[in-house]
């Protein structure tokens, strides 16, 4: 046992010879720091032993530390004669650092440029302030996510911002993410297909796993999410972007399954026998109040991720609904003369998609909004 331990030190020594960093703690520690070379209690050498729980002394504190990562760096091409509002606005903003002001630097649109580094909780403000004074419209405004920032005052600016990362919403982010992820394009329709054909495979082959697949790869949350924004905003041209996609992409996607399906009941490779043993599926068609109940839960957590951007949350998502697997039943169902499994796949299709617009639409009401009157996006604008 003790020689397995010693292996095991041994092994921790390598991998960290000095001090741990651990995010977000401003001082290297609780973590691991080496001991003196002596020999410790029963026998094991100085270098296993490890301090646990409390941060390195005096100098040997981390300088530098990693605060959780909840900025975005605002870029701003301002026009000379509102540069110094807009100076003052990111110098009011407790949650900005490394502002950066370059006069004359802009070429295309011609002005000055500024920069700074903002936590979360403050850049709608700023975006708002922006907008407030025309900069939109005279100049350019764009946002990227800061992946790494080490320094006192990115510490400062993310102690001081007010309230929590987590709650605060960045509208134009959302907008822009659900407008680019609900436009119909041939890649939509190529994901919408080849999900409804996952689906179709893993309900004629009955296997969860396959079905489980086509709900990861289905792109229709975008659509949704793009409906609910549309309608918390009062952005109609997102709500029928939406919508378009996702009739054009459900009914393309059932379309080609069907096509398929004939192709498979012609060659003898299914029959309706596959279908009527497919013991694993029948919650795909037989729709109940769970299933309003699914899709409402889903709805919400899709949009709190989406508006928190907490983006892995999402996946568990796309695997709670069943709007895929119904779609690619009821081409089946069709094709095999299973009518009333066609019916009930499309009411659980109806089901789930009103059920996650309805709930996502809630969770933006509860969200709030603390945009201007005069503070809509232009459909145009993006992120990167």
């Amino acid at each position: 046992m003790r020689r397995q331990l010693a292996a095991a030190a041994r092994l921790m020594a390598a991998l960290f010879p000095a001090e741990l960093y651990l995010r977000g703690w401003g001082c290297a520690v609780p973590g691991v720091e080496p001991a003196s070379a002596t020999s410790g209690a029963g026998g094991m050498p100085g270098w296993a032993r490890f301090r646990m729980g409390r941060p390195l002394d005096g100098g040997e504190r981390c300088r530098a530390g990693l605060p959780s990562m909840s900025l975005l760096h605002v870029r701003v091409v301002s026009p000379a004669d509102l540069r110094d509002e807009v100076e003052a606005l990111l110098r009011g903003q407790r949650g900005a650092t490394n502002l950066v002001v370059l006069p004359g630097a802009a070429r295309e649109p011609r002005g000055d440029l500024i920069q700074a580094d903002l936590a979360r909780e403050c850049v709608q403000t700023v975006l708002s302030g922006l907008r407030g004074l025309g900069v939109d419209r005279r100049g350019s405004i764009s946002l990227h996510a800061v992946d790494t920032a080490i320094g006192d005052g990115v510490r400062r600016a993310e102690r001081n911002a007010p309230g929590d990362a987590a709650d605060a919403v960045i509208w134009d982010e959302v907008v822009s993410s659900t407008g680019e992820d609900s436009t119909l394009t041939w890649v939509f329709m190529a994901f919408m297909v080849l999900a409804c054909l996952l689906a179709a495979i893993g309900i004629a082959t009955n296997s969860p796993i396959t079905i489980v697949g086509a709900m990861v790869v289905g792109p229709e949350f975008g659509p949704l999410a793009a409906i609910a924004v549309g309608l918390r905003l009062h952005r109609m041209d997102a709500v029928r972007r939406g919508i378009i996609a996702l009739v054009a992409g459900f009914a393309g996607a059932i379309a080609a399954t069907a096509a398929v399906a004939l192709l498979w009941r012609a060659t003898g490779l299914v029959d309706a026998g596959n279908l009527a043993h497919s013991t694993g599926t029948e919650y795909i068609y037989h729709p109940g109040w769970f299933s309003l109940l699914t899709a409402l839960v889903a709805g919400a957590a899709g949009m709190l991720a989406l508006t928190s951007a907490k983006s892995a949350a999402l996946v568990g998502v796309f695997i709670s609904v069943t709007t895929i697997p119904a779609a690619g039943n009821l081409a089946l169902a069709l094709v095999f003369g299973r009518f009333h499994d066609a019916a009930g796949s499309a009411f659980q299709l109806v089901i789930n998609l009103t059920g996650i617009v309805t709930a996502a639409y809630l969770v933006l009401l509860a969200r709030g909004h603390s945009r201007l009157s005069n503070d809509r996006p232009s459909r145009y604008d993006t992120t990167s």
